[in-house]
């Protein structure tokens, strides 16, 4: 063993060796930087070049690519508020709070930091794992796998603080919203309202984008100014986010083994790990108050997590050839490309080149934070800039990461959907965490569901490893009512409120036109969902009108508490927010008609000419870039855009 060890560390440091896994690394931060392309489009790009390749060589490529990505994505999701990709969602709560406060510099050098060590306490509990992993990984049925997903919806209790039965309602829709689309079980279809984009349901990437990246964009339109508020310089708090990192050494070490657990089970991975190690980041945390404004625990805990969420999901893609994450499934197909067959032969024949693919994980963890901190300067000067200069080149980034999800114009109509109910959501103060956690976890959770009740009946439910769960799941809720009981005698024996809470800002008992819009809307949501599914089986049933009580429980709850007392009624205002997402509808329309590229080009040039006010040659120059950037990755990702009219004549 010592010896296969030995000898794999040696072939990680040959000339040819580091310059693949190098070439790796800096497509994984291309890959990383760029909204939405995420692990399998870059995984995609470099399949067609391992033909031939020496194996130890063309892995050393790929594990560069797969351990940097989580750490590229960092830079969209600080530094202009859009998820980098599904793994680096719950970054953007507090990453982009402090980026808009000036500490972007901070906020960056801790999550790069804290990406590497989690990297690397990944690729350190998967050197030692993968031999004992195999009972540990095949003791994981469907109903403990059902309970996880439970587990990962519980932290809506956490991540909602005061506003619970608002954050209680969110999830509700994020689950309805969610199970749109085919029933696993009997295989009938929900809320599709027979349109044919929503057979599959709504991508990821789509609602993700939607509801974080919309909602600020015109946050940041309607002030005129730069991202960043804060006149300081920005080169102030690197030091500083790397003291933040030493201080909570505990929570990285934390949520890298939570990361590398969760990676190890298929199926849940990166869009689910970094919201289970924020939830905890806030539930373990004394003051909360800071969470969702720009706290620095909210930047560490789900990065940390991500990289070591990434050397987690090797662990059933080597041993059982059972990918444990999407770019897991491009990395399968990449080993047998190279003639390797994942199993257990992996280890028994091949345990060089399992090795040799931990060591590279771990080295391209170290090499990807380097190069990301010495880009990290320039690439976050964008904070100083005029947002209404950036705000065209990043509409057309998210329009492009939302258009290459399924390849459909039905794609741009739902990411604006979804941007207007962001920005109710995020003007009355609503869990858009919460959505999207009910969101994320609603396939998973009726999959495992319909599995285990198929597979092991009632007894699904007392096994060791559900009881063992279900216990979690019950401190996670209580333990906050607990401790806010605890602090409340607390603060009336001392005189002070120490209650504090982890929600988007909210006030109490208030109300406003947005929350009755936002209420009136759900009901109405909930009514035509329960007459769509009314007809449907027991069994394809279930899972829509377990998320209509929850969504309708919540909000009589909610009106019930604002009723038993004095209600302070706000003013709230939206229509000038809406009449920015009326005119990315109209954007649509012109696409329809002229093309996605020359649409995307003309946008820009005249936005930067009549609302940014540049100079023309500037404008011309950055419309002709996008309009590159565009036809460049149409090409290597082989996209067809809408063609429209004009596209084909110009753009072939």
């Amino acid at each position: 063993m010592i010896d296969v060890m030995l000898s794999s560390l040696s072939q990680l440091f040959t000339v040819s060796h580091l310059l693949f896994m190098t070439t790796g690394v800096l497509v994984g931060l291309v890959v990383g930087i760029i909204p939405g392309l995420g692990g399998i489009a870059g995984m995609s790009l470099l399949l067609p070049f391992l033909y031939g390749m020496e194996p130890s060589v063309a892995l050393g490529m790929l594990m560069g690519l797969v351990a940097v990505i989580p750490t590229g994505d960092t830079f969209a999701s600080v530094l202009l508020g859009i998820p980098g990709s599904s793994a680096s969602q719950a970054t953007v709560v507090d990453g982009f709070s402090l980026a808009k406060r000036g500490q972007a510099a901070r906020a960056l050098s801790s999550a790069f930091l804290s990406s590497m060590l989690g990297g690397l306490l990944g690729a350190v509990v998967l050197s030692a794992f993968i031999v004992v992993a195999r009972p540990l990984v095949l003791s994981f049925s469907s109903s403990e796998l059902f309970m996880l997903t439970l587990l990962g919806l519980s932290m809506v209790a956490v991540l909602s603080g005061k506003e619970l039965f608002k954050g209680l309602a969110a999830c509700g829709l994020g689950l309805l919203v969610g199970i749109i689309g085919m029933a696993p079980a009997t295989g009938e279809f929900r809320l599709n309202f027979g349109l044919d984009y929503l057979y599959d349901g709504l991508p990821l990437v789509v609602v993700g984008l939607g509801i974080f990246a919309l909602p600020e964009i015109v946050e940041l339109l309607l002030k005129r100014g730069a991202i960043s508020e804060s006149p300081c310089r920005l080169g102030e708090g690197w030091a500083r986010g790397l003291r933040d990192v030493r201080e909570q050494k505990g929570l990285v070490a934390r949520c890298a083994a939570i990361g590398s657990l969760v990676g190890t089970i298929p199926g849940l991975a990166g869009s689910v790990v970094d919201w289970m190690t924020y939830g905890h980041a806030v539930q373990s945390a004394r003051d909360k108050s800071q969470f969702g404004k720009g706290d620095i625990r909210g930047v560490i805990a789900p990065e940390s997590a991500n990289n070591a969420c990434a050397c987690g999901a090797m662990v059933p893609t080597l041993l059982f050839g059972v990918p444990g994450s999407g770019t897991a499934a491009i990395f399968l197909g990449g080993l047998l490309l190279l003639g390797l067959q994942p199993g257990v032969g992996m280890i028994e024949t091949h345990l060089d080149l399992t090795y040799t693919i931990i060591w590279s994980l771990a080295l391209a963890n170290v090499l990807g934070a380097a190069l990301c901190l010495v880009l990290a300067r320039p690439v976050a000067s964008l904070t100083r800039v005029r947002f209404t200069i950036l705000a065209p080149v990043i509409l057309v980034l998210i329009m492009f990461a939302a258009y290459q999800s399924t390849r459909s114009v039905a794609d741009l109509v739902a990411l604006g959907a979804i941007g207007a109910m962001g920005i109710l959501f995020k003007q009355a103060g609503w869990s858009r965490p919460a959505f999207l956690i009910g969101f994320v976890l609603a396939p998973g959770a009726e999959n495992y569901f319909y599995q285990a009740v198929q597979f092991q009946g009632t007894a699904a439910f007392s096994r060791p490893g559900v009881i063992i769960i279900g216990a979690l799941i019950v401190a996670i809720l209580f333990m906050p009512m607990l401790k806010r009981t605890w602090l409340n005698r607390r603060s009336v024996a001392s005189g002070t409120d120490e209650e504090t809470s982890g929600s988007e800002p909210s006030g109490t008992n208030s109300l406003g036109r947005v929350d009755l819009v936002i209420i009136t809307g759900m009901l109405l949501l909930a009514g035509v969902a329960l007459v769509d599914t009314w007809g449907l089986s027991l069994t394809g049933g279930i899972m829509p009108w377990l998320a209509i009580g929850i969504l309708v429980l919540s909000l009589v709850c909610e009106m019930a508490r604002n009723l038993m007392h004095p209600v302070t009624w706000v003013k709230q205002t939206i229509a000038v927010q809406l009449l920015w997402i009326g005119g990315f509808f109209l954007l649509i329309g012109a696409i329809l008609a002229l093309g996605f590229v020359l649409t995307a080009t003309l946008f820009s040039l005249l936005f930067l000419l009549l609302v940014a006010r540049v100079k023309p040659w500037i404008a011309t120059g950055m419309a002709m870039c996008i309009a590159g950037f565009l036809v460049g990755m149409g090409h290597i990702l082989t996209l067809t855009y809408p063609a429209g009219v004009l596209d084909p004549l110009l753009f072939q």
